[in-house]
C-alpha cells in the first residue's frame, strides 16, 4: 500500500506542475485551486507512504518520479528539446530511485 501511494503522490507531483504551467497562462481561480489540490494531495500521500517506507527512500522515489515525469511531459505535451543527454539523465534518476528500492 505505501508504494502505491508513492507512486500516486509522484503523479500528483507531476499534475502539480502541469497545473502550475497552466496559472501561468490562464489565471483564473480554478487554476490555483487545481495547483494547491494536486501538490496537497502529493505531500499527504507521500507522508502516507513513509509510514511503511523509509524517509530517504520515499523522499528519492517521489522526487524521482516528479522530476522524470514532468520533464517528459514537458517533451511530449510542451515540444521541449527530446536530446539525448536529457534522456540520458532521465535514466539515471530512475536508475538510482530502482537502485535504492532494491538495494535497501
Amino acid at each position: 500500500m505505501a508504494w502505491v501511494a508513492l507512486f500516486a503522490a509522484g503523479l500528483c507531483e507531476v499534475l502539480g506542475v502541469l497545473a502550475s504551467r497552466r496559472v501561468l497562462s490562464y489565471r483564473h481561480w480554478t487554476s490555483y485551486l487545481l495547483v494547491t489540490l494536486a501538490f496537497g494531495s502529493s505531500f499527504v500521500l507521500l507522508s502516507l507512504a513513509m509510514t511503511g517506507i523509509s524517509m530517504g527512500t520515499a523522499y528519492a522515489v517521489w522526487t524521482g518520479l516528479g522530476t522524470c515525469g514532468s520533464t517528459i511531459l514537458g517533451m511530449f505535451a510542451f515540444h521541449e528539446p527530446k536530446e539525448w543527454r536529457r534522456i540520458c539523465c532521465i535514466s539515471l534518476i530512475l536508475a538510482s530511485a530502482i537502485g535504492l528500492k532494491l538495494l535497501l
